[in-house]
C-alpha cells in the first residue's frame, strides 16, 4: 500500500497543475519520481498531456521540491 504524499504546492500553480501534481502524489513516491524520471528525460507523461511546455516545466519543478522536501523529512 502506498501512502500519499503531504502536499507543499507552490502558491502560484493553477489549480490545474495544483490537480495534476496532488493526482501523482497520492500514488505515492514511486509514481513521483518514476514521474520526475519520465519528464526529466524529456517524455510524455499521462498527467501532462494537455498542459503547455511551460505548465509542465512548472510540474516537474513541484514534483521535485515535494521530493525534496519529503526526503529530507524522512532523513531527519
Amino acid at each position: 500500500m502506498t501512502t500519499p504524499l503531504p502536499l507543499f504546492l507552490m502558491p502560484t500553480s493553477s489549480l490545474k497543475i495544483n490537480q495534476r501534481i496532488e493526482a501523482v502524489c497520492e500514488a505515492g513516491c514511486d509514481a513521483v519520481r518514476a514521474s520526475i524520471q519520465t519528464l526529466e528525460s524529456g517524455n510524455p507523461v499521462a498527467l501532462t498531456d494537455d498542459l503547455s511546455p511551460e505548465e509542465t516545466q512548472q510540474v516537474l519543478n513541484e514534483l521535485k521540491t515535494i521530493m525534496s522536501v519529503y526526503d529530507n523529512q524522512k532523513s531527519n
